[in-house]
């Protein structure tokens, strides 16, 4: 489903922010990506979205070999994943129903089939009572419920949730956590970026470290803990 293969990626800056990762995800799978700030979790995010190119190394999502795709490609391919954010992105002048239906629209679905789409997965993340509202109306967890509806409306093979809890009390993450779990089980791959480490620890799901552009750890029903280079060297000064 996903591949990387041996992608490093440095910034005009100079900044060399992944290094020579290798990464592959099934089909199906459930997986956390986490790590410090900076550790390089925005850069892999912004690759899968072909926002940003790789230094070196090659990317695979699906069918779409991504440091080959040409430009034109970029915005169908991207029609194919469903992105959640941290900060909601939602369209503050349409309603709730018109922020999904406007996902479903610039692909070109036909109006019948989007009358029946939206009202089903505004049901799906329980909103089907707030269609009629506009973003402002709504908490910080229902607007994050409905950029989920925007994100799955078109039925994404790929679901990618950048830090999607980041903005949300304890109580609320937990249920867009279980949101996800349950679109999981629909048959959608999942990979959420975040530092909730108590929900990874609880999820038991499969989890990829990154720390200084590296991958330090890649565990099956794994949990948040690794050890950073900060924590290495802590431990060597300690010696």
């Amino acid at each position: 489903m996903v591949k990387f293969i041996n992608v490093s990626k440095r910034y005009p800056n100079g900044v060399l922010a992944l290094t020579n990762i290798n990464l592959t995800i099934e089909k199906g799978e459930f997986v956390f990506l986490v790590g410090s700030s900076g550790a390089g979790k925005s850069t892999i995010v912004k690759l899968l979205l072909k926002e940003i190119d790789p230094t070196e190394g090659e990317i695979i999502v699906g069918e779409y070999k991504l440091t080959q795709l040409p430009k034109r490609e970029i915005p169908y391919y991207r029609r194919k994943i469903g992105i959640v954010f941290q900060d909601f992105r939602l369209l503050p002048n349409k309603t709730v129903y018109e922020n999904v239906e406007f996902a479903m629209q610039i692909t070109g679905a036909p109006a019948k089939i989007i009358r029946r789409q939206v009202p089903y997965v505004l049901s799906l993340v329980g909103l089907a009572h707030k269609a009629k509202c506009y973003p402002h109306e709504l908490s910080g967890g229902e607007q994050q419920r409905v950029a989920l509806a925007r994100a799955i409306v078109n039925k994404p093979s790929l679901l990618v949730a950048d830090e999607p809890t980041g903005n949300l009390d304890p109580d609320t993450s937990w249920e867009i956590m279980k949101l996800l779990e349950d679109i999981n089980k629909r048959g959608t791959t999942v990979l959420v970026a975040t530092h909730a480490k108590e929900i990874v620890d609880s999820m038991r799901k499969r989890v990829v470290a990154i720390d200084c552009g590296r991958i330090v750890k890649d565990q099956p029903k794994g949990v948040y803990s690794y050890e950073s280079s900060d924590n290495q060297v802590l431990l060597q000064r300690r010696v």
